[in-house]
């Protein structure tokens, strides 16, 4: 390769789904006892990588719910996700612009997270410039209304991610691993500089952790709901938009640093520290995509690649290694 990435279409951000038919009778009834109505229509919805069901449910009683439900087969670590995610979203505060959680069915081989069906789209992808901003802005309010961070016990950054910002580290381990030039010319540097990623992110921000598109969605008022929390955690405000800002690169948005200098919280970051967490994505992507696909998740590594890509150019530019 001659670049610091070679260029690659981006793939869509979805998984294996199963429709309401497929999951259990019992894990059925029980979403039904939890919502005290039958469920008379299930629309399954594409996004995300949860290889379970992602349904919209229309109910005898005319209400609508959402259900997420996943089994412990294929992916049992799904299971712990959805566990957290409804333990997050329950002790969010009730301003907060997320799902309201409705209640949980959980049977120790199934969970379903039944929550609050919310009419609304996604951005538009590829990316609109106007939407972004809108984002970017209802991420700047949202930090400003949380920081310092009402969750009590919620793990930092650091602390929840702590084997996620050592990708080049475990890459310096597999010579074998097939990385681009710029990459692996630049590996030991790139690994030193990774090691310093949990002392830039220490912040008391309520922090997401995982936006993207498909985690995004614009009300029927224009107002954006921050969507799937099983991540979240407390740091930096500008972690956010940062970890952002690859995929909306690799979505043909614009280029990372326009996300920086659109959120005001980055914009005004530390650059040696945002360089850091920027090496750092970039080891985590190129790492993670060229591991095996994860049980359910066929999708899960091409998407990550492509990320990759997205990072690693962004982390050449701002080190200006060659």
């Amino acid at each position: 390769m001659n670049s610091p990435g070679a260029q690659v279409p981006f793939p869509p951000a979805s998984g294996r789904r199963i429709g309401w038919q497929e999951l259990p009778r019992a894990v059925r009834s029980g979403i039904e006892e939890l919502l005290g109505a039958a469920v008379v229509s299930a629309t399954s919805q594409p996004g995300g990588f949860s290889p379970g069901a992602a349904l919209r449910l229309r109910l005898s009683d005319q209400r609508r719910a959402f259900v997420k439900a996943v089994g412990s087969q294929p992916n049992p670590d799904s299971l712990a996700m959805h566990r957290e995610e409804a333990r997050r979203l329950a002790q969010l505060p009730a301003s907060a612009p997320v799902p309201r959680l409705l209640g949980v069915h959980d049977n120790g081989e199934w969970v379903a997270v039944v929550l609050e069906d919310i009419e609304g789209t996604h951005p538009h992808l590829p990316w609109r410039l106007g939407e972004l901003g809108r984002v970017l802005a209802a991420i700047e309010r949202f930090q400003a209304r949380f920081t310092p961070c009402p969750v009590p016990g919620l793990p930092t950054v650091a602390e929840r991610h702590r084997d996620v910002f050592n990708g080049w580290a475990r890459l310096l381990d597999d010579p074998e691993a097939e990385l681009p030039d710029w990459a692996r010319r630049n590996l030991l540097k790139l690994a030193e500089r990774e090691r310093g990623c949990d002392l830039v992110l220490a912040g008391d921000t309520l922090l997401h952790c995982d936006l993207r598109a498909d985690n995004l969605l614009f009300d029927r008022s224009g107002d954006v709901v921050f969507l799937d929390w099983p991540s979240a955690s407390r740091g930096i405000a500008w972690f956010d938009p940062l970890v952002m800002a690859p995929s909306v690169a690799m979505q043909a948005g614009p280029d990372p640093e326009w996300v920086v200098e659109h959120h005001a919280g980055a914009r005004d970051g530390d650059p040696e520290q945002i360089t850091t967490l920027v090496v750092a994505m970039a080891g985590y992507f190129v790492q993670r995509s060229l591991q095996p696909a994860p049980p359910g998740l066929p999708t899960l590594r091409r998407f990550q690649a492509a990320q990759g890509v997205a990072a690693v150019n962004w982390a050449a530019a701002r080190t200006g290694w060659r």
